[in-house]
């Protein structure tokens, strides 16, 4: 059974406002992409699946990511769009998840894609990898009780006025320098849209948990180079 968490995180998700800086444009620009964010029940407890890009990708190489990617034609929507892109890169069997809800598109301007998030239960989960390794060098579970270690998170800086695509560079946190959300778990630094997304969805489903708000780093200088390839 879908857990009552993730039922009532769905339903929040709705009600809860886009901010600002990820409202997609009015008039309707962008293309429309869909990332899903699958969740099940691992040896840990609750756990997200996420990959991680190819450094030698053209666009957000070597970023930890959701899968997902551009809605086709011959898709049935963003949900079909999710898990047909999730299969690809991840070799999962989309018939073992059952889709509980959208959440509202986000805009991200760098890329210009509008990207619905699509919420997923891993109903009957199915062995993972990195199925399509020009895409895709890794693929984690990763619990969500690291994500919500205080030990694990962090704020990051971006050099430049709007370095951080996905986020505002001019907004605060509890009166700390400018940052934004961050996780490290596993050897991987989540950043960018993907932490965003994550940050926003650990608070609405109630797993969030106080950390210290005035850890900012620098976004290093390796990840920062590969980020700006896109």
């Amino acid at each position: 059974m879908v857990p009552g968490w993730l039922t009532d995180l769905a339903a929040e998700a709705v009600r809860n406002p886009v901010p600002e800086v990820l409202r997609p444009p009015g008039d309707g620009a962008g293309r429309r992409a869909a990332v899903l964010l699958l969740f099940g029940q691992g040896p840990s407890g609750p756990d997200v699946l996420l990959i991680q890009r190819s450094s030698n990708g053209r666009r957000h190489a070597g970023q930890p990511a959701f899968p997902g990617g551009g809605v086709d034609p011959g898709d049935d929507g963003p949900v079909g769009a999710a898990l047909r892109e999730a299969q690809e890169e991840t070799g999962l069997d989309p018939g073992g998840v059952e889709v509980v809800g959208t959440m509202p598109e986000l805009y991200v301007w760098r890329s210009d894609n509008r990207v619905t998030p699509v919420l997923g239960w891993w109903r009957t989960p199915s062995a993972v990898h990195a199925a399509s390794p020009d895409e895709v060098e890794s693929v984690e579970r990763i619990p969500i009780a690291e994500l919500v270690d205080p030990a694990n998170r962090l704020l990051l800086r971006y050099p430049g006025a709007r370095a951080m695509p996905e986020e505002d560079p001019s907004r605060t946190y509890a009166g700390e320098p400018a940052g934004a959300p961050a996780f490290r778990v596993r050897g991987l630094l989540v950043w960018g849209f993907t932490a965003g997304v994550l940050d926003r969805v650990l608070a609405m489903s109630g797993f969030a948990r106080p950390w210290d708000l005035s850890r900012v780093e620098d976004l290093p200088p390796d990840v920062l180079r590969l980020a700006a390839r896109g």
